[in-house]
This record gives C-alpha cells, structure tokens and sequence, in this order.
C-alpha cells in the first residue's frame, strides 16, 4: 500500500518535485559590458568534448588536418590530388597526336617562364639595349631620382655610357669619378641637351660636376678664344652667394679646364679688383663670381658678356636670401638676347632643338640650383628659364637621412660649455665644427677651446678673404681640428669626413640649420648633428620637431616634443588667454 504524503519523508518529496517538475537550475551569471574578466556562457560540465578519452581520438584526427588554412583545407595538398587525378585521367585518355601537342605546350610555358626570369632581371645585370621602361623606373628609385618637363632623357647607368668625348671621359678618369652621384647620372644628360635646367639635390652630393661636365662639352663645340673674340667675354659664368663656394667651384673647375686647356677665373669680392682684370686680360671660356664683384666690373666696363652662352646659379635660394636678386637680374639681363630659346615646346625638344641651331649659334643654356624654391627663386626661374627640366634628388628642403640629429635642452651658458667639453672628449674625430651665430661669440669660444687645449679656428664675416682661405685650409690638412663659425659656413664650404656638427647657438631659421648640419653626412657618409635648444628658440621648435621626426635614424626628445612651441607652426594661432584679453578689451 503506498505511502501517503504524510509518511514522506523531505528527501522522497523533492525526489518527486525534481521528477514532475525538474530540479532547480543554476541561475546563468549575466556578463556586463564593463567586465574586464572574460566569462564563459556554458557551464565547463556541459562541455561533451571527448578528446582526453583514447577511444575518441581517432575520431578527432580529421581536426588536424590543413591546420592554419582557412576552412582546414591545405590547398597544396588538395592540388597535388587534383594534379594527380587529372594526369591519370589524361594519360588514360590520350592519343599519341594529343601527347605530342600537350607536351609542346608544356615547353612553350616553360620557354615563356624562362623569358619572363630573363626580363625580370635587376637593370645592373643588363645592357644598356635591354633596359625596358620598368627598369628606368626602378633605377630612378634606387637613386631617388624625381623629375618633370617633359621629354626628359634616361639618366647616366655609367660613365662609359655617357656620350662624351674622349678626352672628357679621360680627364673623369684622372680626377677620380669612379661612379655618377644620383644628380650627376640624371642631370648631365639633361644639360647634353641644350636643355634648361632646376637641380635640386643635397649638399654634397657632386653638383658642380653635373652643371661642369655639360658646360665643357658645350664650350667645346665653340671657337676657340683667340684675340678676335677673347675682349667679348666668357663663354660661361657661374655664379655662386660666398666667395667660399665660388673657390671651391674654381678648385673643382681647374681639374677640368687645365688638361683641355681652357682658362677659368674667379672674380669675388675680398681680393684687388685690378688683380683680377689682369687675369682677365688674356681673356676666360668660364668666370666664376659672386654677384656683388661681378656687377662691378660690368659697371666698370672691365668686363662685357656679348658671347655668354651659358649661366648657371648654384644655391640661388642662399644668393636671394643674401639680397643679391637685383645683382643677379643686372647680371642676366647684361646677357645678349640674340640666342634666348623660344619659350615654347620646341626647347623641350632636343631635334627641333638642334633643327633651330642648324641656322645660329647655340642658344643660352641656363642652369639653377637650390635647395629650397621660395617665390623670389621661382620668380627668376620663370623670367630666365625656358620650359626647364626639374630634377629633385631626395626631397627638398630636407636633411639627408644619413644624419642622425640630436638634441639638448641647456639654459644655462656655463653647462653648455661643460656639455660641448664633454662632446669634444667623446668618440668623434676631427674635423669638427661649431656654429654660433654671432661673430664676437665666434671669437671668445674659439678662445675658451684653445685655452683648454684644443686645436681651433674661426670662419665668420669679420675675416678677410685671405683668413678665411687660411682657416678652412688649416682645418682641410689637419692643422686644425675644430672649425667655429657663423652661418657663413653654413653653405658652399666642403670639407671632407666631417663627423660632428654641433649647433651651439639654435639657427634663427630651419633653413640654415638644414645647411649647417649638411656639413656632416656628405658623399654618402653617416653623420651626427647636435643641437642645443633654450627658452629662446621657440620660433623654430615646431620645424625642428618635425624635421627631426622625418629622419629614420633621430629620436625626437620628450622636452621638444612635449614643449608648448612644438605644437603648433608659429603665428597659426593665438595663446587662449590672448584671445580672452582680446575679446574683453573688445
């Protein structure tokens, strides 16, 4: 007889109610979407995997198979299968005719495989005949060469492929050349031409041999100069901001002009100006000056450039900033007009070119560099140059990723000197040079080093010329092993293996430390570049975090980068508590 409910006891009536009803479920937690802890939705007991019972793991073997492609399936395998089927398949299928044609097919793919591993072959293991326009483009980015103006010739693979003449190509071999830089292997081509020409490239990267080379080619398919026309003038001028520059050019120039026998002079400023009429008085294919010296003797007659043919600017940016621009419009406009190319397409044509010459003389050839193209260059540029080519080595107006820049935040004059004492102890060698940016300071840390031991000179625009000559000399042969100078240094001067440049006084402008520390990292070289920052040079903190944070191998420090006047270009805002008192006052 069955129990009645009363004689149940409590474990028998939930028995019954977990039966009829179910038994009582675990209330699922409910994940919050702040809740950085991850949370399971199952319950671990409701996993059914079976995979630690060995009578299950065969089953779960198939799970492993094409691990890591998608949808576990291992396409090579799948097409060695298929492969495999299909051959079978063919095979069995096959005539003898069907064999022939098949395997026909099968060399003609693998001919055209062949063919297709010959053109993709780097452009340095190919002949110049082979060279395909996707091989002209990759040797352009190798080189980090840009161009525009239309119909602008392959660059230079090598001297021997240079369309020289012999003796050219003797002398490049006698001075050295062994291998074009970037802007000579595009721009030398170019100037073959006859074509105009806007260089922009790096310190040191061999500018004047790539305006030098077309020049020499040009003056001589000239006359030569002999009394008949030795009082017209140069064939050729060159003109350069510093007398520094301009004699380094004439160094450069003279290795060229001595074994073709051509006569070059320099004419600028801190030499006797009747010095240099008496080397003019043989008469000159090419002159080498700074505007300033150059103007006055076209004022003083001593000079006419009735046969000039050929003009080239180099750092035109630095010849504006100097305030040389209406010296160099007097100096161009003192040329003669009679061979000025017609400013159309034609002097992008090098055949229509040569078509028009067949019935004059050469025309102008006009040849600008620079590193940056502010309004007053491109303003020159326009009224000078007809249809010019532009070639852009790097990026303009940027520092050479060969530099590593660093800089320090001192405030304090007497820690600066400390910290440029230690630098001096560290592991550079000589040559080394120190910009400050006023001539008096040039002098008393020249003094301050040389107290201490250190074997210093001085370069600023208290010096005459023959002291500078002396200074840099001394710092070129060893002599001297730190060279402390002004923003005169800054451009033109190339002194070889510089390994440190340190800005002891901050540039009042990026673009004189752009040029300062293009002293360093020359020729391909690695270089390092020290700044020391104070309160006083927010102007230019904006510019100088971001050229530093363009360079792959310079870190920019957190005080710079952190500093209120990094943070926005100066004058493109307004502090908030100005713009208050404005709106008060208003």
């Amino acid at each position: 007889m069955p129990k009645s409910s009363d004689n149940l006891s409590e474990k028998e009536l939930q028995a019954i109610r977990d039966r009829y009803m179910g038994g009582e479920q675990k209330k699922r937690r409910i994940r919050k979407m702040n809740d950085k802890k991850f949370v399971f939705d199952w319950d671990a007991q409701e996993d059914t995997a079976k995979d630690i019972n060995p009578l299950y793991i065969q089953k779960h073997d198939v799970q492993l198979f094409g691990r890591g492609h998608i949808a576990g399936i291992d396409i090579k395998h799948q097409k060695k299968l298929r492969s495999e089927f299909y051959g079978r398949l063919l095979e069995e299928r096959r005539t003898i005719e069907e064999k022939d044609r098949a395997g026909e097919l099968i060399e003609i793919d693998r001919r055209r495989e062949r063919q297709a591993a010959w053109d993709d072959r780097h452009w340095s293991e190919k002949p110049l005949s082979e060279m395909k326009e996707r091989d002209w483009r990759i040797f352009k980015e190798d080189f980090n060469i840009s161009t525009k103006g239309g119909n602008i010739p392959n660059p230079l693979r090598t001297w021997e492929e240079a369309e020289l003449p012999e003796r050219l190509h003797k002398v490049i071999n006698e001075v050295g050349y062994k291998e074009p830089t970037p802007i000579q292997r595009q721009a030398i081509p170019i100037g073959l031409q006859n074509r105009d020409i806007i260089g922009i490239a790096e310190t040191g990267s061999g500018k004047t041999a790539s305006f030098l080379i077309p020049m020499l080619v040009f003056i001589t398919e000239l006359p030569p100069l002999d009394e008949s026309n030795q009082n017209d003038g140069p064939y050729a001028i060159i003109l350069a901001p510093t007398r520094e520059l301009a004699q380094q050019i004439e160094q450069e120039t003279h290795k060229f002009c001595r074994p073709l026998g051509f006569n070059c002079v320099s004419i600028v400023g801190g030499h006797s100006i009747e010095e240099q009429a008496i080397a003019l008085r043989n008469g000159a294919e090419i002159i080498i000056a700074t505007p300033g010296r150059l103007k006055d003797c076209l004022d003083r007659r001593m000079l006419v450039l009735s046969q000039c043919t050929y003009v080239v600017m180099d750092e035109a940016d630095r010849m504006i900033d100097m305030g040389f621009e209406t010296d160099v419009n007097f100096i161009l406009d003192a040329l003669p007009v009679s061979n000025v190319k017609p400013d159309t397409e034609d002097a992008e044509n090098v055949e229509e070119l040569r078509a028009i010459m067949g019935m004059k003389d050469r025309f102008r050839q006009t040849v600008m560099f620079s590193a940056t193209m502010p309004a007053a260059v491109e303003r020159l540029a326009k009224k000078y140059l007809r249809r010019p080519a532009v070639v852009t080595i790097g990026t303009a107006g940027q520092v050479v990723d060969r530099i590593e820049q660093r800089v320090e935040f001192i405030n304090d004059e007497n820690k600066k000197k400390n910290r440029l004492i230690e630098i001096l102890n560290g592991r550079f060698e000589p040559p080394i040079i120190v910009f400050v940016n006023q001539k008096k300071g040039c002098d008393v840390l020249s003094k301050a080093l040389e107290r201490l031991g250190y074997r210093t000179t001085t370069l600023h625009g208290g010096k005459s010329q023959e002291q500078r000559e002396a200074s840099l000399a001394a710092l070129k042969n060893g002599t001297k092993d730190i060279l402390v100078a002004t923003d005169v240094a800054g451009r033109g001067i190339d002194v070889k293996n510089v390994s440190l440049v340190i800005n002891y006084d901050m540039s009042l402008k990026i673009e004189d430390y752009t040029h300062r520390i293009g002293r360093t990292g020359r020729a391909g070289k690695d270089g390092v570049a020290i700044t020391f920052l104070g309160n006083g040079d927010t102007d230019v903190m904006y510019d100088l975090k971001q050229m530093i944070l363009k360079s792959p191998l310079s870190r920019c420090p957190p005080e710079l980068a952190n500093h209120e006047a990094a943070q926005n270009k100066p004058g493109s805002f307004k502090p908030k508590r100005k713009q208050e008192e404005t709106i008060f006052q208003s």
